[in-house]
């Protein structure tokens, strides 16, 4: 499916946080997010999933406009993981990861089908959770928290994934984890992902395009090879760094050193 951002600006209440922001997001790979905090980017995927309004421009699903959309319909075609989600108390991972066939139910109360059953258990099968299923979901580790957020949000099968800061909160073996759950994704299933990253040299690994914003701009938009570099880091997030070839992957990744404090609170 394609999707485009055309002259978006977005924000909350009068205070415009994005301004005239225009972004293709490329079919079928891996598209992170990228900038320093406060910058836009969880504004952004918020308001090309019609979590909050847009103030103007428009974001097109095959040229249709989004917030214009069947909120069904459009669930059917997006999902999105929000930063730090909560579950009620004693819900177990299936329960949780059954929600995400919300979209197809006729009303609350409706049975879930065989179509539901199998994408539920495909959705455990593909995030490692099936024998966790019938545990609660406040007695998983971090990681499998994570990981059970997913297969909600990919039980609902569509083919375009938001994922806003999928590794805050956990550590390195975690982050790990859940980023070659969501490379799997997409290289098995062609599934394209947006998603919210701060570990910069994750992003350039994992991710095929690179958005970089600043200020509520796009400022750099292109494949890791090609934006990763000296001016990107200093211009986003006003830092010096040397840059290297990963050993193992061949991508670019950085060292930063230190911060032009004047650029950085100005």
């Amino acid at each position: 499916m394609k999707l485009t951002i055309e002259h978006l600006k977005a924000g909350y209440d009068t205070a415009v946080i994005i301004e005239d922001l225009s972004l293709e997001i490329p079919e079928g790979k891996i598209t992170a997010l990228i900038g320093a905090n406060g910058c836009g980017k969880s504004t952004l995927l918020k308001t090309i999933c019609r979590i909050q309004p847009r103030l103007g421009g428009r974001v097109l699903l095959n040229g249709a406009d989004v917030h214009e959309a069947d909120p069904r319909a459009l669930a059917k075609s997006i999902a999105i993981l929000p930063q730090n989600p909560t579950a009620p108390e004693g819900l177990t991972v299936r329960e949780l990861v059954s929600y995400g066939r919300a979209p197809y139910k006729t009303s609350f109360f409706s049975r879930t089908t065989a179509k539901d059953r199998e994408m539920i258990d495909w959705a455990l099968t593909e995030t490692n959770m099936m024998e966790f299923q019938h545990r609660p979901i406040g007695a998983m580790s971090g990681g499998q928290r994570q990981r059970a957020w997913i297969a909600m949000a990919i039980a609902q099968d569509t083919e375009i994934l938001f994922l806003d800061e999928p590794t805050s909160f956990l550590d390195v073996a975690h982050q790990m984890e859940v980023l070659r759950l969501v490379q799997h994704l997409n290289e098995a299933y062609d599934k394209t992902i947006v998603m919210v990253l701060h570990e910069l040299n994750q992003a350039a690994r994992f991710a095929h395009c690179l958005v970089g914003m600043c200020r509520g701009q796009l400022l750099y938009c292109g494949k890791p090879e090609e934006v990763f570099h000296k001016e990107m880091l200093h211009r986003v997030f006003h830092i010096d760094a040397e840059l290297m070839s990963d050993p193992r992957t061949g991508k670019p990744m950085c060292i930063p050193y230190c911060v032009n404090e004047s650029e950085h609170s100005a």
